[in-house]
């Protein structure tokens, strides 16, 4: 039987980071990985990176490769050229990549997404199938499958158009107001009793789905330490590697919300193709955002495709809220 301390230095190397540059058609992306086994890929969506699964991916570094990376455009991830448009399928192509290099043998990985980065793990699945043998997307904002898509667009437009003219917090503002339970963009079901802190959270996903979502301090918004507070998994106060990582995420809104935003929520899946590859995807739901308009937007996916459907401890951003919980439950979803 192995020590004590044989067990703790087993422990600490299969959570020990390993990092890595991969180049892609106009980026370098910047990867992370932890542990041994099979290869799972966890996508931030949202204006997050890398650093919002440093927690999630610890606590699941005992029975997977888990991979997270830096979106291109983000952080580390540098374009090659100026910034425009993001697409999901470029996105995508960028995972398949990660999962050729990392899993040569070609054993299927396992992906996990939330919000933008979920949609990003359906455009996977229905381009990429034989790569990937379990798909779970929590929460993907595609408002092409709400009852009204028009009025969801607009939600997002708004916010892109605010974030243009007057910035960060009041684009921040307008994702709070356009998500609130009388905005209507998902047809009338946004009766819960879920707070305006909630819905402002959802609007760009967590730091973890993304992201940052708590505007710069220098737009007026939170101070650098209430973000910290915030940012959740992977950024919680403390050392200035964690402060870092919080700065990092808020410099990505930019991005997020004039290149990614609209692009990412206004992209029209291909059902056929998810309902083929059906057995292989859960859609996820936080337990207490079901009335806000990503969660509606995800159980008509599963409608649509007949996928499985899994409820996740905490919100849209529940993964940051209480990544141990969280975790957990992806656990047993990958495992089901």
């Amino acid at each position: 039987m192995p020590t004590t301390d044989a067990t703790t230095e087993a422990a600490t190397a299969a959570t020990a980071v390993r990092t890595g540059r991969l180049e892609a058609p106009g980026a370098t992306l910047h990867y992370e990985v932890r542990g041994r086994g099979p290869l799972l890929v966890m996508m931030p969506g949202g204006s997050a990176d890398a650093g919002i699964y440093d927690t999630l991916a610890a606590e699941l570094a005992d029975r997977w490769t888990v991979v997270a990376f830096d979106p291109r455009g983000y952080s580390r991830s540098t374009l090659h050229g100026p910034a425009g448009e993001q697409l999901p399928g470029a996105h995508s192509e960028d995972v398949a990549r990660l999962i050729e290099l990392l899993s040569p043998d070609g054993v299927p990985a396992a992906v996990f997404g939330s919000s933008s980065s979920a949609i990003v793990a359906l455009d996977l699945l229905s381009r990429r199938p034989g790569l990937v043998g379990r798909v779970v997307a929590h929460e993907p904002p595609l408002v092409e499958l709400l009852p009204d898509p028009a009025a969801g667009r607009a939600v997002f437009a708004a916010v892109r158009e605010s974030f243009l003219r007057d910035g960060v917090e009041a684009a921040m503002a307008a994702m709070a107001a356009g998500l609130a339970p009388e905005g209507g963009a998902g047809g009338g079901r946004y009766e819960a009793a879920t707070g305006a802190d909630e819905e402002s959270r959802a609007a760009t996903g967590p730091v973890e789905d993304g992201g940052a979502t708590v505007p710069p301090e220098e737009s007026g918004g939170a101070s650098e330490a209430e973000a910290k507070g915030k940012a959740g998994a992977g950024a919680k106060a403390g050392t200035g590697a964690e402060a870092a990582t919080v700065r990092r995420m808020m410099a990505n809104l930019p991005v997020f919300l004039e290149h990614v935003l609209c692009s990412f929520s206004g992209h029209a899946p291909d059902l056929d193709a998810l309902r083929a590859a059906g057995p292989k995807l859960v859609v996820g739901v936080g337990r207490d955002s079901r009335a806000l308009l990503p969660a509606v937007a995800a159980e008509r996916l599963a409608q649509r495709v007949g996928s499985a459907t899994a409820e996740f401890p905490g919100g849209h951003v529940g993964l940051t809220e209480d990544p141990v919980a969280f975790g957990a439950r992806l656990r047993e979803v990958l495992l089901g």
